[in-house]
């Protein structure tokens, strides 16, 4: 980890909100916004999510999963199929979009060209193309954060 965190402290919770408290907690709340207020899927959802994971490489991201309504989650095999978005047959095009769109976004924002937005619009709506880019930016953004601080190999998934 790069920075240090006193033995008796959680570590997320010391850097994000005692380190820098006027912009961790604001950092978080937005972080907490992405998944408290989706009115996405949550296929297409976790795909860019998890996407966004492994780019990153943040081992916490990767570990989690999304729940909705207490209990529902992607299937097991699920991050294998977004490892392979393109050629999985676990996806239907909204999903696989969703994947492509995150992963392009996260190494290729400037080749995001008419072509892609025409397949875009066809599956999403402008407010849904919005609130996916907010979560893929805050994924990314975090997801990284986390990572190069080392904060992702000491985090732990809550307890049920």
């Amino acid at each position: 980890m790069m920075i240090d965190v006193p033995d008796d402290k959680d570590p997320i919770a010391y850097v994000w909100g005692e380190m820098v408290p006027g912009i961790g907690v604001a950092a978080a709340q937005f972080s907490m916004s992405v998944y408290d207020h989706s009115t996405l899927g949550l296929r297409e959802f976790e795909a860019a999510r998890l996407r966004i994971a492994q780019i990153n490489g943040c081992l916490f991201c990767l570990d989690w999963r999304t729940e909705r309504d207490g209990e529902e989650k992607v299937e097991e095999s699920f991050a294998d199929a977004v490892t392979e978005w393109r050629t999985t047959d676990a996806f239907d095009e909204r999903t696989r979009l969703a994947a492509e769109y995150a992963e392009r976004y996260a190494l290729d924002h400037h080749g995001l060209d008419e072509e892609f937005w025409q397949r875009m619009t066809a599956h999403y709506s402008q407010t849904e193309i919005v609130e996916l880019s907010m979560g893929i930016g805050s994924w990314l953004a975090f997801g990284r954060l986390n990572h190069v601080l080392g904060l992702d190999a000491v985090c732990v998934l809550p307890k049920p």
